[in-house]
């Protein structure tokens, strides 16, 4: 893998609560600053509610990091920061959804509530402003994820 990417799930999370061999949703977050990928795992949780199986988060700091393992794997959802410096994650959602085939969904994360039009334009599934909150957080990776979790629990 390349740039600063680390894999945050432990070996013995995946599967749910109670032992299936069911896998759980595969996330990648991106941004550049490490409080707020913390703030988007603590928001969302270890899974998506009781009984489900656990998410499988990855984390990028660069925007290499997400296009090459956007690309080279799959995942169920991307949540990329749109206020990363470098390469912001609206450009890099833009880019991502022309480029690659059936690109998963992508919640984009922006810096107020008046850039929606922005994330629209980024071709974002959806949108969380800042200042995150925990609860629309959760509720938006909960509604992205809900057609590849469909089934579990």
């Amino acid at each position: 893998m390349t740039g600063m990417t680390t894999d945050v799930t432990s070996a013995g999370s995946s599967g749910t609560a109670s032992g299936s061999s069911v896998p759980g949703p595969r996330v990648l977050l991106y941004s550049d600053d490490r409080t707020v990928r913390e703030q988007v795992r603590l928001a969302v949780g270890p899974r998506l509610h009781a009984g489900a199986p656990a998410i499988e988060w990855a984390e990028a700091a660069t925007a290499t990091a997400v296009v090459d393992q956007a690309d080279n794997e799959k995942w169920d959802l991307l949540v990329l920061d749109g206020e990363a410096d470098q390469a912001g994650g609206m450009g890099l959602c833009r880019q991502l959804k022309n480029e690659i085939y059936e690109c998963p969904p992508v919640l984009v994360l922006t810096g107020r509530p008046a850039d929606a039009w922005l994330a629209t334009w980024s071709l974002a599934d959806g949108v969380v402003a800042r200042p995150l909150d925990a609860v629309k957080v959760q509720e938006a990776v909960a509604h992205l994820l809900a057609p590849a979790t469909a089934g579990t629990a």
